[in-house]
């Protein structure tokens, strides 16, 4: 049976965003990584019975976790070395997930919405053993899927390039999903990025 394990990456050092952390920047009054850790609360098992969602991980810090409401069903893990970038939370979410398929989200695209989502989920069903994405405006974006085959190379990584570093190896391997809604996908790198979600009638408020 396919077991999918959730993983929120949510441990960034935000070196483009002059802020002292981007996941705590204001949206309407909720911090950016609250956004991402309700879209997280809110997945359910595929309506399939051949796949279930095992587990449910936030990858954060000490110092980001006190400012978020965790709801029931989210297990938390600290990442106590996020300076060694992304790669380093990958590991440590890996290293306590449960499940056979590995679906990462990232904490700094607050529009995403479980219907942007869902299509990613059934791919996954449906492809098991391919590594699934959105595809926004012609280029790869998250959130990302990656079978089990995929593990060790996963554990291997360095650096802060993420999973890209192992699809960029492996085209072959790879299923895209063209995003009906792109402007959901925007991920929030800089400040400019910030600003401009403003001017898409969001409050900074």
């Amino acid at each position: 049976m396919q077991k999918i394990s959730v993983i929120l990456l949510a441990a960034g050092f935000s070196r483009r965003t002059d802020k002292d952390n981007k996941l705590l920047l204001p949206i309407d009054g909720k911090p950016m990584l609250q956004y991402a850790v309700d879209l997280l609360a809110v997945l359910t098992d595929p309506a399939t019975s051949t796949a279930s969602l095992v587990d449910k991980i936030l990858v954060t810090t000490i110092n980001i976790v006190s400012h978020v409401k965790i709801p029931d069903g989210i297990k938390v893990i600290l990442n106590r070395e996020p300076e060694k970038g992304q790669s380093e939370s990958i590991k440590v979410g890996l290293k306590i997930a449960k499940g056979n398929t590995f679906f990462f989200m990232v904490a700094d695209q607050p529009l995403l919405t479980l219907d942007d989502i869902k299509p990613l989920l059934s791919s996954a069903i449906n492809k098991r053993d391919k590594i699934i994405y959105p595809l926004v405006n012609e280029r790869p974006s998250a959130p990302t899927i990656f079978p089990e085959r995929f593990k060790s190379e996963l554990l291997a990584l360095t650096g802060d390039l993420g999973g890209r570093e192992i699809r960029n190896r492996n085209p072959q391997s790879c299923f895209a999903i063209t995003a009906k809604n792109p402007d959901n996908f925007t991920e929030i790198n800089n400040m400019v990025d910030y600003y401009n979600l403003f001017s898409k009638g969001n409050s900074i408020l």
